[in-house]
């Protein structure tokens, strides 16, 4: 192989990108949209649920847990109903996900000491928010049975009651439970993986539709210099889209990063070398820069936001869908940055998933020099 043609190869696709403003476009500034976009947007936190209160007791005693309701972060009372058609008209509408039901001999009952039912009804279309929202409406009920037996016992100067077992749950790595800090390191490698293969997919298309392939092809470049000389400048722009990746995850979004910066860094570069190279198989294979789009979008873009695990856990999918995950390069760089953002791990941890990395690496370069052919036909 020879430097001096890599070199020269190289420069005339840096200059190339640089006088082309909808490359550049696509190298820097998608990735920080979609970032922007995905990062404010996609979120699995529940909080804010909307509700509807019938009221049916109009006692202080509804009126106190209505505002238990209100008053934590997962609800937001929005009205008052009267009747089963109210009801039935704000579910329907979607003014609400969820409805209260007080019944009339609530107040009684609680002063008696004696046991009552209340009424949720949610809104099961999105079955997602309604098992949240029915977990939280669940805490909040519980907390307020206790808080009211521990005042019927002191009305009658009886013992305080103590809880048999209690649980205290303390969370790692994650202590806020932002669904934030989980999403942006995965949101990262999906993007990367588009970004990369979209990048390369346009280049030797490029050059058999404007008609300088054949000039290429008469010089004595090399295939592996060719490819290794169009991959250097946009493996470049693509550890920059890394590099502005991570400083808008730490002060745009705020997303500890718990673990090594340096290995962040080291495994995207592994990871962006295997999608460029896939990009670079893509074009080499369409010959067109419409089709390559294409076709770099269907198989990185789905697969990655999909099957690597970034929004649906891996365990919950099918079998016959979890083995097709182990062929998404993307799973393992999801994994790895999860890893290090989250836990602050490092290879002792992540070996497996950095060796199949590595691996994904150098099969797509192999793969995209065997497939280049220094032929017309």
């Amino acid at each position: 192989m020879n430097l001096r043609r890599v070199r020269a190869l190289a420069r005339k696709e840096f200059l190339h990108v640089l006088r082309d403003p909808r490359s550049l476009g696509m190298a820097v500034a998608i990735p920080m949209l979609m970032l922007v976009l995905f990062g404010f947007a996609l979120t699995v936190d529940v909080d804010n649920v909307p509700f509807v209160v019938w009221d049916q007791s109009g006692s202080d005693a509804g009126r106190e847990l209505t505002s238990r309701f209100d008053g934590s972060p997962y609800f937001a009372l929005v009205g008052q109903v009267v009747n089963d058609r109210q009801l039935d008209d704000a579910l329907d509408a979607r003014r609400a996900l969820a409805a209260l039901v007080i019944p009339p001999e609530f107040a009684e009952r609680i002063e008696s000491g004696r046991s009552v039912a209340v009424q949720l009804i949610v809104d099961g279309s999105d079955s997602n928010t309604a098992t949240i929202a029915t977990g939280y409406a669940e805490a909040i009920t519980r907390a307020y049975s206790q808080e009211t037996s521990v005042r019927a016992m002191r009305r009658l100067a009886m013992p305080p009651l103590r809880v048999p077992l209690e649980m205290r749950p303390r969370v790692w790595f994650n202590a806020d439970m932002e669904s934030r800090n989980y999403i942006i390191p995965g949101l990262v490698a999906v993007i990367m993986m588009v970004i990369a293969a979209l990048l390369t997919s346009l280049t030797v298309a490029r050059e058999w539709e404007r008609g300088t392939m054949e000039q290429l092809i008469s010089t004595p470049v090399q295939g592996p210099e060719l490819i290794l000389g169009k991959l250097i400048p946009y493996f470049t722009l693509a550890m920059l889209d890394v590099l502005l990746a991570v400083l808008m995850g730490e002060f745009v979004f705020h997303v500890p990063l718990r673990g090594n910066v340096a290995l962040v860094f080291g495994m995207g570069a592994v990871f962006l070398a295997g999608g460029l190279s896939v990009g670079m198989l893509i074009s080499i294979a369409a010959r067109n820069q419409l089709l390559a789009t294409q076709m770099a979008i269907i198989t990185t873009f789905l697969p990655a936001f999909l099957l690597s695990g970034f929004m649906v856990p891996i365990d919950n999918m099918p079998p016959a869908i979890q083995a097709v995950t182990y062929l998404v390069p993307a799973r393992y760089f999801v994994a790895i940055l999860h890893g290090i953002y989250l836990k602050g791990v490092g290879l002792e941890i992540l070996a497996v998933e950095a060796v199949l990395l590595v691996l994904f690496g150098a099969v797509m370069v192999l793969v995209a020099n065997v497939k280049f052919k220094k032929k017309l036909v």
